[in-house]
């Protein structure tokens, strides 16, 4: 499958929130999106960072790039959304309810990986509360948002390749008994996919108009695999993680096209996968794809889904699928 930016439809009209925005996969995809119309808000933890985001998307959008088919620009608004601290993730989701009418893609896109064991805000193990259950706060809250927005809304998680190396271990979900920056990792990422898929099953019982399906980018060259040596302090691991980058990875823009795909592309279903389809999963055109076996463990996602509203204190408003 052929299948690039200028693939996109037109969006004009269209709501979308972009977790992490402000730089890697999730700037790459807010530029194709506002450049194909939508009005995309960049949910990002330092407004700062955000703004400058905006400021250069727009630059480039001014250019009028040859993938841009919307006539006209969307628009681009930026608010603060902290997944370590369940605090903001609320006051996001209420902020983004008085400012707008409408959710049609929500992109749960932002988080960390490999880093020296912290905890968040609300005392969570960073990597599992960041990148699984501040998104699970996230979409909960937005959850009637999406519900409310005439024609389908869209789900899109973001996981990664290394979920087949986790494991939920509900008897030390947090690592507080021991810790594998590696392994924690992985977890999150199997979360990731057992929360997008459970949330499909939820919603389909619940005859809602909404989709969630996962997605990852394969290996693409972006700042999130040196944030680990870095809050390690490690100038070797550091080189080690631009040099593999370089080797290995794909561009950003390349790596966001499986997100975009999920987001955007016609014919998608809940509870798919889509990864890039060239060498070893890791670089390419966005196509389906399947994830391991625990990742469709339906009585794990279950558990999960359980222990994930108990830890957050966020209910759904959906049946048990």
């Amino acid at each position: 499958m052929s299948w690039d930016r200028s693939s996109i439809p037109t969006l004009t009209g269209r709501t979308v929130v972009v977790t992490g925005a402000n730089s890697g996969l999730g700037y790459e995809a807010t530029e194709a999106f506002a450049g194909q119309g939508a009005d995309v808000v960049l949910a990002c933890r330092r407004l700062d960072s955000g703004r400058d985001a905006a400021e250069a998307i727009c630059e480039t959008l001014a250019d009028g790039p040859e993938w841009a088919s919307a006539p006209d620009d969307g628009s681009l608004t930026v608010m603060e959304l902290d997944l370590a601290d369940l605090g903001s993730v609320a006051s996001f989701a209420e902020q983004f309810g008085t400012r707008f009418d409408d959710l049609h893609v929500l992109c749960n896109n932002a988080g960390v990986m490999a880093i020296p064991r912290d905890e968040t805000v609300d005392g969570f193990e960073r990597q599992f509360g960041v990148n699984h259950l501040g998104h699970f706060a996230l979409t909960g809250h937005l959850l009637e948002d999406l519900r409310a927005t005439d024609g389908e809304s869209r789900v899109v998680t973001q996981s990664s390749g290394v979920h087949e190396r986790g494991t939920i271990d509900f008897d030390d979900l947090q690592h507080e008994a021991s810790y594998d920056k590696w392994g924690a990792y992985a977890q999150s990422k199997l979360a990731n996919l057992l929360f997008a898929y459970e949330l499909d099953r939820r919603l389909d019982a619940a005859d809602a108009d909404v989709t969630s399906l996962g997605c990852h980018p394969g290996y693409a060259d972006t700042n999130l695999q040196r944030r680990g040596p870095e809050a390690a302090g490690s100038t070797l691991g550091i080189w080690a993680m631009k040099a593999a980058n370089a080797v290995l990875g794909q561009s950003a823009t390349q790596g966001a096209l499986p997100m975009l795909y999920a987001a955007t592309a016609d014919g998608v279903s809940g509870g798919e996968y889509v990864g890039p389809g060239g060498l070893l999963n890791m670089r390419g055109a966005p196509e389906l794809q399947e994830s391991n076996a625990a990742s469709r463990d339906e009585e794990t996602a279950d558990r999960l889904w359980d222990v994930s509203a108990a830890l957050t204190g966020v209910e759904y408003d959906l049946p048990d699928a």
